[in-house]
């Protein structure tokens, strides 16, 4: 195994460009890129019917090992995870990375506690897990149900990222780094530099209504860095799997700048809190699923932040 720390962020090009994905075995994930398997979830809310698969999942194969990117909503899709990983390659599974904290990216981890890899995170992923760690079990085991939710718990980081760093998977470079606040404070990017293909996590909302859990100055801030690097597909957290950058980012950045300029012009009109919820951002509607779940979250964690500008 090799681990090193990497003092570019950026320095490296992509070898293929086809974005189009191919169904893979069991059809649980597809290969978007050779070696690069993505499994898309569904734009929904925690649901029994769907047993927390709500958010994308992936895995990279080295020729020695395999670096699984988020888990899924449960311990249940963990292990349809763990067995389309099965279902391709019988290296061992090394790295298990998390792009941040959510439970619909995490709650799949302890599906590979038994294959003892490295449990790989953001820094700042452990405190911010741990501490809500209680609330995200309980309202998450209440709104699957006690079948679906079995086996579900937290695995926090045993790996925690804080300069951008290269794992090694045997003649294959990924390359994880970690961002400033944006869609969360412990967001992390996964890229493997063989493909020119990056894992987002949740920096990128494709068709699911976004959720600030951040800063909106941040995120806008870390997108407009990301599209100007010559990526060539990358992995939303939500939507896609397989999406071309930097047209992938369009939709969000638009999003964000919306809710930042409304709520900016209702603070400097002295409107109130309450107001901007029911106003800001109603043009976007028509734009995202479950938009109505979250919107007025994003609204009033903008409304915070900007109001001290």
């Amino acid at each position: 195994m090799t681990l090193f720390a990497s003092s570019v962020s950026a320095a490296w090009r992509p070898a293929f460009a086809d974005t189009r994905p191919e169904v893979s075995p069991g059809s649980f994930v597809a290969e978007i890129a050779p070696g690069v398997y993505a499994h898309r979830g569904q734009i929904a809310l925690y649901a029994p019917a769907n047993e927390g698969d709500i958010s994308n999942a992936g895995f990279i194969v080295g020729r020695e090992a395999v670096a699984v990117i988020d888990t899924g909503g449960s311990a249940r899709i963990g292990a349809r995870l763990h067995q389309a990983i099965r279902s391709i390659t019988p290296l061992p599974i090394r790295y298990v990375i998390n792009t941040h904290m959510h439970p619909d990216h995490v709650f799949g981890n302890a599906a590979f506690e038994a294959d003892q890899p490295a449990f790989v995170g953001h820094h700042k992923l452990a405190r911010g897990l741990g501490a809500r760690a209680d609330r995200y079990l309980s309202i998450n085991k209440e709104a699957l149900g006690e079948e679906a939710f079995a086996g579900t718990k937290i695995v926090l980081p045993t790996l925690a990222i804080s300069t951008p760093t290269v794992l090694d998977l045997g003649g294959r470079e990924i390359l994880l780094e970690p961002q400033k606040t944006a869609h969360t404070d412990n967001d992390l990017i996964v890229r493997d530099r063989q493909t020119g293909t990056v894992f987002l996590g949740d920096l990128l909302f494709s068709e699911h209504a976004p959720t600030l859990d951040g800063s909106i100055l941040g995120w806008m801030a870390v997108l407009d860095t990301l599209t100007k690097e010559p990526i060539q597909r990358v992995v939303p957290g939500h939507g896609g799997p397989s999406m071309p950058w930097p047209d992938a980012a369009a939709p969000l950045r638009h999003y964000l700048q919306v809710i930042a300029d409304e709520i900016r012009a209702m603070i400097k009109a002295n409107r109130t809190l309450s107001e901007a919820t029911e106003r800001v951002g109603l043009s976007e509607k028509s734009a995202w699923s479950l938009f109505e779940d979250y919107h007025v979250r994003n609204v009033s964690a903008a409304f915070a932040e900007l109001e001290w500008e």
